[in-house]
């Protein structure tokens, strides 16, 4: 055997193993007509409210074989706050509350990923919420993984899925929101990501 023949032998063995890690990683992307981003709070003691943000979007990066080397990008469109109630709406959306004109996204970027159980995992990240960053974590769940049960009837569905339930609390108050209102802020993330945008 060459000394020529060795050489292009270990060059392989080298683009082998630094290409794997990369080919074993996906990425999935939200769906945004298969994703809620629901908030709730308790009013004065007198009731529970919840809200949604209609547009949002997300990119996870996944080893199946390494989850807690995963990542995720959330990005949420402020102004997308829906609550059912138009004066309401308008009012999360001034200064009072979220300040939307001064501060139109709320993003999360995740720092660390712990597995605890098979199909469930904490996810903290960096959140930024009315132009505040404050670590955040997010309790995961994973529904489903593989091919999506409709792609059989319909080709958009095509493709290989993931479907999560994530929650978390958060205090308003902590990010400058709603100076005036006490108590924590549950949030509620159902989504069906797509491995393709």
């Amino acid at each position: 055997m060459s000394d020529r023949t060795v050489f292009y032998g270990v060059l392989a063995l080298a683009a082998s193993a630094l290409a794997g890690p990369a080919l074993a990683a996906e990425t999935y992307y939200t769906d945004q007509g298969h994703t809620e981003v629901i908030f709730g709070w308790n009013h004065a003691g007198v009731s529970l409210q919840h809200g949604e943000f209609t547009v949002s979007e997300g990119v996870l990066t996944i080893d199946p074989d390494d989850v807690e080397s995963a990542k995720l990008e959330v990005t949420i469109q402020a102004a997308s706050v829906a609550t059912g109630v138009e004066a309401l709406d308008k009012h999360l959306k001034s200064s009072d509350f979220l300040n939307v004109e001064a501060h139109p996204e709320i993003t999360f970027v995740s720092t660390a990923v712990k597995r605890t159980g098979d199909m469930t995992a904490e996810v903290t990240g960096d959140l930024t919420l009315h132009g505040v960053t404050k670590p955040a974590t997010l309790e995961v769940t994973l529904i489903h993984r593989g091919a999506h049960p409709v792609a059989q009837f319909i080709d958009y569905y095509k493709g290989n899925w993931l479907g999560f339930r994530a929650t978390t609390e958060i205090d308003h108050q902590a990010f400058g929101v709603g100076s005036f209102s006490t108590g924590p802020i549950s949030i509620e993330i159902n989504t069906e990501m797509k491995d393709r945008p």
